[in-house]
């Protein structure tokens, strides 16, 4: 949907977020403000996305004035990029006074005061404001340009994460949707998600606290969801002393368990769901301090449940089972399952990346050939048909020297000779015999 279709619906939906724009700053095509103009031969500017667009389907004119075009070369008007970024930044320093509720048109930063103005008010609720600032962010039909404006307006995301801090339960699970979805949308500048990122790790305990409570008590699987976007966004961005501070938390690491495990009582499990939570148990598993907690909560029976259900990033899944064997209480969670937890190790060996190949092999020479627990090597011997052909492949995919030294020991460990490790081996590639 365009945004010429929308103007009536975006007046009703998001009054006082829009600004008027001189016409020749949009493209003639999207009707939306350029963010790269570029001039066909005939002299018209129109944004690069579009007319590419326009060209790329087969058309031989000028969409403006339908003359054919000797060239389809496309001339970057810097001039005019020049102009629309200055009106920008003029349009950010402007007072609220000017903005026009009824126009068609971008939201930089001066255009998100008044909303922010309502968010922080004392004694008012921020409800209505930040449900609009979330709608206006999670519209598909919304430029990205206007998003961007809206996230990096000047004190935007301190003040949205001001509100976490609040006992109110639906100002807070409100404030969640609008960061959750500047953190999640593939549309929002890596810049403005660090911005989110700084203002939670501003008073992180708070912050961490309350993202446990919603995830705890969240009123639906999807805010839930955005808590934990929060939480991953703080730990890709945070410095060790952030990231020990969230996974000491307790409370937030068993709702994060919690989040990966059956979203009813048909043991389904959402994809969302899981591959966010596993994605922040992963970097939390880092820690030496969290992994036995972790353990003692359940993340290793949640882990492998995700392989054997293909629920979520084998990946992710295989790597906290890697960090989880770091502690004695989680290398006992692996094998009290290990007649489960093995097979589903070896079945996703190769179908996680390098990465994960490599984490998975580093499970089973931890259990096998370091601790050689009983039960996970009578496990990996019944799953060694085809778990030997994996490792073979492994070892000739460029995997690390740890990895192939890891691979060459379990071969050794079941003593399968090379002979018989390759007949069941159908391929024409060249083959490295492990000893």
């Amino acid at each position: 949907m365009g945004r010429k279709e929308m103007g009536g619906r975006l007046a009703a939906e998001y009054q006082g977020l829009q600004v008027k724009v001189p016409t020749f700053f949009q493209c003639p095509i999207s009707l939306d403000v350029m963010r790269s103009p570029v001039s066909l031969c005939t002299g018209v500017t129109y944004d690069r996305a579009s007319i590419q667009r326009w060209i790329d389907s087969g058309n031989t004119t000028c969409p403006a004035t339908m003359l054919e075009l000797p060239s389809t070369d496309l001339v970057p008007n810097l001039t005019l990029r020049r102009l629309i970024a200055l009106w920008a930044s003029t349009a950010a320093a402007a007072p609220s006074s000017c903005l026009a509720p009824s126009a068609v048109g971008p939201t930089p930063a001066a255009a998100a005061a008044e909303l922010l103005r309502q968010i922080a008010a004392p004694g008012a609720d921020p409800c209505p404001a930040l449900h609009k600032f979330a709608a206006f962010l999670s519209d598909d039909g919304v430029d990205e340009f206007d998003k961007n404006a809206l996230a990096r307006a000047e004190g935007a995301a301190e003040t949205v994460a001001s509100v976490l801090r609040r006992r109110e339960k639906d100002a807070v699970e409100a404030a969640v949707r609008v960061l959750g979805a500047i953190a999640a949308s593939d549309c929002v500048d890596e810049d403005n998600k660090k911005r989110v990122a700084a203002a939670l790790a501003a008073d992180v305990a708070s912050s961490v606290a309350s993202l446990a409570r919603v995830l705890r008590s969240g009123s639906g699987l999807e805010v839930r969801v955005d808590a934990a976007r929060l939480v991953e966004s703080l730990l890709r961005n945070a410095t060790p002393d952030v990231k020990a501070t969230v996974a000491e938390e307790k409370e937030l690491v068993a709702e994060l368990i919690r989040l990966i495990g059956p979203v009813d009582e048909k043991g389904i499990l959402d994809k969302q769901a899981v591959e966010v939570g596993l994605s922040c148990l992963a970097t939390i598993a880092g820690t030496r301090r969290a992994r036995s907690e972790m353990a003692r909560l359940g993340a290793v029976p949640a882990a492998v449940r995700v392989l054997a259900t293909d629920a979520g990033s084998p990946a992710q899944a295989l790597l906290l089972l890697e960090a989880a064997l770091g502690c004695a209480e989680g290398r006992a969670a692996l094998c009290e399952k290990a007649e489960e937890a093995i097979p589903a190790v070896v079945s996703k060996m190769m179908k996680s990346g390098m990465g994960g190949a490599e984490a998975a092999v580093s499970v089973l020479w931890a259990v096998c050939h370091r601790y050689k627990d009983r039960r996970a090597v009578e496990a990996a011997a019944a799953a060694s048909k085809g778990g030997l052909t994996k490792l073979l492949l492994l070892m000739q995919s460029g995997c690390s020297p740890v990895a192939r030294r890891m691979a060459s020991e379990l071969l050794k460990m079941f003593k399968v000779n090379a002979k018989s490790c390759l007949a069941g081996y159908d391929s024409k590639t060249t083959h490295i015999m492990p000893f």
